[in-house]
């Protein structure tokens, strides 16, 4: 699953062959641990991603749209100014290592052409994105790392760069079959037990253990085959034909490996094809690297933007959920307490009838009950009463008359509470369901603006009112033409629901569940939409919700005019009477396909 050093040389082929000579247009920093070069080749526009987090570090192509900070950070602007109208040279891998050095002919402050050079470590936690001159001399980095960070390798502005320490592996594109031989012999006299792949992934420089399971099934027939079972000269042949020639002749086959069990979710990728799941796990091959990462790497990447800018609606949103849970636990004890209310007014009863009998400082009575007749003893039933000793008799009767009146309110004012209490939960669920498929900084914006209106403005100390602007839903297109608009929160869902659908368009929505309101614009088309186009609209809703995309899901549909908001609803919330349902299952590639950008 790692970027390993031949998913980087996979991905330099691709650079260079579709943006060599490309001209820098403008630089982007979306994220404190990216940079977006948007340049521009004989091929078209083109957006280069360099990632240096610590989870997803990569470089390649992408066409996912990101939304960039209204106050560019400092390293932005500094590769601005040094690379706005170069030209992109040639990009060339550091060795077998997991850099790549980007090679740009830039122009200083009086005009004259010089070189300059971006630096692309994609090493896990020790990723970095350099910035140095013609003579590699660091001017500035992402990240920089002085002697209190690390005492083997600084990465200071003024320092000439230096790769990071090398390994104590063999290069594979160095190692001639003979040597490779020579190697798998001895790993096999001296630790026949080891697994092939754990060899393969110790003993070379660069490959993942992705490839090396690969590599060891090619050659085995299974994944973990240990050493001794292995027959050296075919393990060999297996490395120096799939891994070894693929580099050299740049003979890429970008895989990936997607989960069905969980919505066809990637699991695994690799610059060469993946054959060691069998039928288990679905594989797909893509036409280039970058497409392959952007689609692994899309819903991972907004789901941590989203994670990391979203910390505060989280906590409130579980902050107001457990409060309220609780709330609605105690509600329920008070309401099953109210359940002796009868009890009360029978003591009462039963206390008023034997007034004649008691006097004032009894404190435990046993009173008969004559409208109980126990047929099988042929008595009445005895009764035991707890009286208060410093009342009277009637003033203990009208105790109890007192304790039976408000449980019979408390019974009313309770199902009340907890059934506001209830609703204010579901619509917790709403707005965490919103928050899950938020994909950019306004969507957070807008929950933020939503919870605010709603009532949520004392625990947002920090956060004041804006004025909102026109939210921005997600567009799809149908097969026969036909517009669907989703909204991706409350507020969007209020805005096409109520503002921009009209009474003949269609409004889709996932049966019993938080969801996006989903609408089929189709009141100014000649035509009735087909039932493919309904099938379609089902599946958008389906899938914008908090259904398992697997299954099959429930959707409803009706006419808009069909809907009512309730009074001093929650945004998004409506009710509906006339409508149809549809089952259906989500596939999230068609899905996508008809999104417009």
């Amino acid at each position: 699953m790692a970027f390993d050093a031949g998913m980087l040389a996979a991905v330099i082929n691709e650079i260079n062959t579709v943006a060599g000579g490309a001209r820098i247009e403008k630089v982007f920093q979306p994220g404190k641990d990216e940079i977006i070069l948007q340049m521009r080749s004989f091929e078209g526009g083109k957006r280069l991603l360099i990632n240096a987090g610590s989870a997803n570090a990569r470089i390649g192509f992408t066409e996912i749209p990101r939304e960039n900070p209204q106050n560019p950070p400092m390293f932005c602007m500094l590769l601005r100014k040094h690379l706005s109208g170069a030209r992109l040279v040639r990009v060339e891998q550091l060795g077998f290592e997991r850099a790549a050095r980007l090679e740009f002919e830039c122009r200083d402050e009086m005009g004259f052409s010089c070189t300059k050079y971006l630096v692309a470590e994609t090493m896990g936690k020790y990723s970095n994105l350099i910035f140095a001159d013609g003579e590699m001399r660091i001017v500035s980095a992402l990240k920089i790392v002085d002697f209190t960070t690390s005492s083997q390798r600084q990465v200071l502005p003024g320092m000439r760069y230096e790769l990071p320490p090398p390994q104590e592996k063999s290069d594979p594109l160095t190692l001639s079959d003979t040597d490779l031989l020579r190697l798998i012999s001895l790993a096999r006299e001296q630790t026949p037990d080891k697994r092939a792949d754990k060899f393969i992934v110790e003993t070379l420089l660069g490959v993942s253990p992705v490839v090396a399971r690969e590599l060891c099934f090619r050659a085995t027939g299974y994944t973990d085959t240990p050493l001794c079972y292995c027959d050296a000269e075919v393990l060999c042949e297996q490395i120096s034909s799939t891994l070894i020639r693929t580099l050299k002749d740049k003979s890429f086959t970008p895989c990936l490996a997607l989960d069905t069990d969980n919505a066809d979710k990637p699991c695994e990728y690799s610059f060469i094809s993946l054959t060691q799941y069998g039928g288990a796990i679905k594989t797909k091959d893509f036409p280039s690297p970058s497409a392959m990462l952007d689609h692994y790497f899309g819903q991972r990447d907004r789901d941590e933007r989203v994670h990391q800018r979203a910390q505060d609606i989280l906590k409130l949103l579980t902050n107001a959920e457990s409060r309220i849970r609780r709330k609605i636990e105690l509600q329920r004890a008070e309401l099953a307490e109210c359940e002796k209310g009868d009890e009360y007014k029978k003591q009462g009863d039963l206390i008023t009838a034997s007034l004649y009998m008691l006097k004032r400082g009894d404190g435990q009575v046993t009173l008969t009950d004559y409208s109980d007749y126990d047929e099988a003893t042929g008595e009445y039933r005895q009764v035991t009463v707890s009286l208060d000793t410093r009342l009277s008799p009637a003033a203990n009767a009208q105790r109890l008359y007192k304790k039976y009146a408000k449980t019979k309110t408390a019974r009313v004012m309770l199902a009340e509470q907890i059934s506001i209490a209830l609703a204010e939960l579901d619509y917790i669920g709403t707005v965490f369901d919103a928050l899950s498929r938020a994909e950019t900084v306004t969507d957070l914006a807008e929950i933020r603006e939503e919870l605010y209106g709603a009532g949520y403005a004392s625990r947002m100390r920090t956060y004041t009112s804006h004025k909102s602007s026109t939210p921005q839903v997600t567009k799809y297109k149908t097969s026969g033409g036909f517009t669907v608009l989703c909204g991706r929160n409350n507020t969007q869902n209020e805005y096409i629901t109520h503002r921009v659908a009209s009474g003949r368009d269609y409004w889709f929505h996932v049966k019993g569940m938080p969801g996006s309101h989903t609408v089929m614009l189709c009141a100014t088309s000649p035509t009735e939409p087909s039932v493919k186009d309904f099938t379609e609209a089902c599946e958008i809703a389906a899938f914008n919700s908090k259904a398992e995309a697997t299954q099959k899901i429930d959707v409803d549909y009706t006419l808009v005019k069909h809907l009512k908001k309730p009074p001093s609803a929650k945004p998004g919330m409506v009710i509906y009477h006339t409508y149809w349902s549809a089952t259906v299952t989500p596939n999230a590639e068609r899905i996508a396909e008809m999104r417009q950008k």
